[in-house]
């Protein structure tokens, strides 16, 4: 497994085992999900990334370490804070810590994310409007209240680092990261396609590359989310999907993909996977698994290395991102 420095976090593997432990994509027996979370540490993954959103996760990670986790692995959580009243901000993320070191079973957090999608003030969201304060923030609220908040958890020692989901607005995002006060940690939509799918609910592109590209040059840590699009870059969905769903039509427009996997001779999570890791910016990808057979493909895919300019070329001629991106 090859490390990689992620902010200030320090060394890392360059996969991180994320919330598919949980049973949040399809169904997995409890016993699979704890067997394929020994199986990702024993392989050299040494970040998991969790949060209370991914349904049971958290409480795996208690039961299959009893709050003796081994030496070198750090664990990630997150708060979906929205946008509270003026002065909650503080109180509901370390509530939010507080309760997910108990599930854990862990005295401390290594990185703290803010789940919530960021916006300017004032914004307008073109789906969920009237939903907006319980999933996203706004960029005062962030940095009046979130940004202080964060550094008083780290100076009581319940948080080594904090971080940003950067899926919301991009202008918002890019504003967060040009504060004097900076999160140490990005994460950021990484697939071959640039998409967010169901998480976007803005109107504009979401350049992700250029976020991936900002956070960098502040000397940030960034990690990549989301590298088979929620199933939309495999073979098969493993969840019923509306119609109407994103994620659903962009599982449609990735036929072209598939079948190029199908010449290649590789499955298309594979294939996904190590597209996202052969990507500039990005330090670390973090896996959806939720199984071992699934978790193998992609420890496979690291092992591979980075794709050539060529293979990387041929995905991209596919068309499936938009154009500028």
């Amino acid at each position: 497994m090859r490390t990689t420095k992620l902010g200030d976090l320090g060394e890392v593997s360059r996969l991180s085992l994320g919330g598919g432990i949980g049973q949040i994509w399809g169904e997995t027996p409890r016993e699979e999900a704890l067997a394929t979370l020994h199986a990702a540490v024993e392989a050299g993954i040494s970040l998991i990334d969790c949060a209370p959103m991914y349904n049971n996760a958290e409480r795996f990670i208690g039961e299959a370490f009893e709050g003796r986790p081994p030496p070198g692995v750090k664990f990630t959580t997150k708060h979906q804070l929205g946008t509270p009243e003026p002065g909650a901000a503080a109180a509901a993320l370390e509530a939010s810590v507080d309760a997910s070191l108990a599930a854990m079973r862990l005295g401390r957090i290594d990185l703290f994310f803010l789940h919530s999608n960021l916006h300017r003030d004032g914004f307008a969201y073109a789906f969920g409007e009237s939903a907006k304060a319980q999933f996203s923030t706004a960029l005062s609220t962030y940095a009046e209240e979130v940004v202080p908040a964060m550094e008083a958890l780290k100076a009581k020692g319940k948080i080594r680092h904090w971080g940003i989901t950067g899926i919301g607005v991009p202008e918002a995002v890019l504003d967060a990261l040009a504060l004097p006060m900076r999160p140490s940690v990005v994460q950021v939509i990484a697939n071959l396609m640039d998409s967010p799918g169901a998480l976007k609910r803005y109107a504009e592109p979401a350049r992700p590359r250029e976020i991936a590209r900002a956070a960098k040059a502040a000397g940030l840590g960034v990690m990549g989310i989301r590298a088979a699009q929620a199933g939309a870059l495999t073979a098969a969905v493993d969840r019923e999907l509306s119609p109407n769903s994103p994620d659903r039509r962009d599982f449609e427009r990735a036929a072209p993909f598939r079948a190029l996997c199908g010449r290649w001779g590789v499955d298309p999570a594979y294939a996904a996977h190590r597209y996202a890791l052969s990507l500039p910016d990005f330090d670390v990808v973090v896996l959806g698994v939720k199984s071992r057979s699934e978790l193998s493909l992609c420890l496979q895919a690291e092992a591979d290395g980075p794709y050539s300019e060529t293979e990387m070329a041929e995905i991209d001629a596919l068309g499936l991102r938009p154009p500028g991106s």
